[in-house]
């Protein structure tokens, strides 16, 4: 099972039209389990050649949230985020985030994800409790409309 997940419009990490997003791809690899292969320019660096911690940060959150998205349109929001930074994460180097969805009791759940290098080894890492969405929230809301969709690769 590999299926590409929708992506939005604006969204800074998945967007196809934020001009300053990353633009990310992600992929269910197997129930609970979702990954994003990338690189990432030296715009996004920090110190020089270094991927800045507040985009690791970013990545690891939106990944691990995806881990849970068994459905194109169920939505859980970061309720916490424990990042833990293990080795510099190189700008213009492969990489490959992987979320793991843990467990969840009504509409909190858990997940883990992590930014690995192309040898296998965990640059960065962390551990995310999520909320569910209300679906009523969003029921004015049509997901489409709003750019919600897979979109064809490039």
């Amino acid at each position: 099972m590999k299926e590409k997940q929708p992506s939005s419009i604006n969204c800074f990490v998945c967007g196809r039209e934020n001009p300053a997003g990353l633009k990310l791809d992600f992929f269910m690899v197997e129930e609970g389990k979702t990954n994003s292969s990338f690189s990432l320019p030296k715009h996004y660096e920090g110190y020089p050649g270094i991927v800045h911690g507040g985009i690791i940060a970013a990545i690891l959150d939106e990944t691990g949230g995806r881990a849970l998205m068994t459905e194109p349109e169920r939505f859980f929001v970061t309720a916490q985020l424990d990042v833990r930074y293990r080795k510099p994460v190189h700008t213009e180097t492969p990489l490959m985030a992987v979320g793991y969805a843990l467990d969840q009791k009504g509409r909190v759940a858990k997940a883990r994800s992590e930014i690995q290098n192309s040898d296998g080894d965990v640059l960065a890492e962390a551990d995310l409790v999520l909320v569910e969405v209300d679906p009523s929230q969003l029921s004015d809301q049509d997901p489409e409309s709003l750019g919600w969709r897979v979109y064809p690769d490039n």
